[in-house]
């Protein structure tokens, strides 16, 4: 059975453009024009992924995340947004988005996100110590098919909830699948180009902000006043989950 696209674009171009490309990759889409749209479908039939606009009138695509995410949809989230400023990101985050693609974009650049993003739908597995050196990890981490524990922190797989000390995280899928590959493999540095491809499928160079504004908002959802912070840089290599 072909994977199902659910599309929200107000610019008919772009959006018959991206609905006859993403048809002739194979999936079945569904484009529609605004968010009231968009919810009304995704109401009606769940799609396998969505695809959003962040500028659309009426009800807008950061909107369309929001009530999804409130109603408990966890359905992955692509935005397709022309801003481009750090903080118009964290909007998008925020709202419950998975993952971006600025306007201008390239066709091929979607198709890799999508594939990255149904891929993760399934929970990451992964082995300790490919991509990355050891650090000093102090516990080791207490892996299960259905938990992760590691420095001070509890990971349902399963029920894909996560907490710290006691207190839930609230995470979106990317945070949850990024802090799973971190804290399966606590203790060690995994390099940027590791990570980009366990969690996006696609490393999209030096360049790309992508990772840091991911690992960025998933710090201030872990960080606690008086605690050790767990998510540390390794400068010009990566990151590492430990407690210090």
């Amino acid at each position: 059975m072909p994977q199902t696209v659910l599309l929200a674009e107000d610019d008919r171009a772009i959006r018959h453009a991206l609905e006859r490309a993403l048809s002739l990759e194979g999936y079945e889409v569904t484009a529609v024009a605004d968010g009231v749209e968009a919810l009304a479908h995704a109401h009606r039939v769940r799609p396998d992924v969505l695809v959003l606009d962040v500028m659309m009138p009426g009800i807008d695509g950061l909107q369309v995340c929001r009530v999804l995410r409130a109603e408990g949809d966890r359905t992955p989230i692509l935005m397709l947004t022309a801003l481009v400023e750090t903080a118009d990101r964290i909007a998008g985050l925020d709202a419950g988005a998975d993952d971006y693609v600025v306007k201008p974009f390239d066709v091929e650049e979607v198709f890799a996100r999508l594939r990255a993003l149904l891929r993760r739908t399934s929970p990451v597995t992964t082995g300790g110590g490919q991509g990355g050196a050891v650090a000093d990890s102090g516990r080791e981490p207490q892996i299960s098919d259905r938990q992760v524990e590691a420095a001070g922190l509890r990971m349902d797989l399963q029920a894909r909830r996560a907490w710290r000390s006691g207190r839930e995280l609230e995470l979106t899928r990317t945070e949850f699948e990024l802090l799973e590959l971190l804290a399966r493999n606590a203790g060690i540095v995994l390099d940027h180009s590791t990570i980009y491809d366990r969690i996006w499928g696609y490393d999209f160079g030096p360049g790309s902000k992508n990772l840091a504004v991911y690992v960025g908002y998933l710090r201030r959802k872990l960080d606690e006043p008086g605690a050790p912070q767990l998510i540390h840089t390794v400068r010009g290599v990566g990151y590492v989950l430990r407690e210090d």
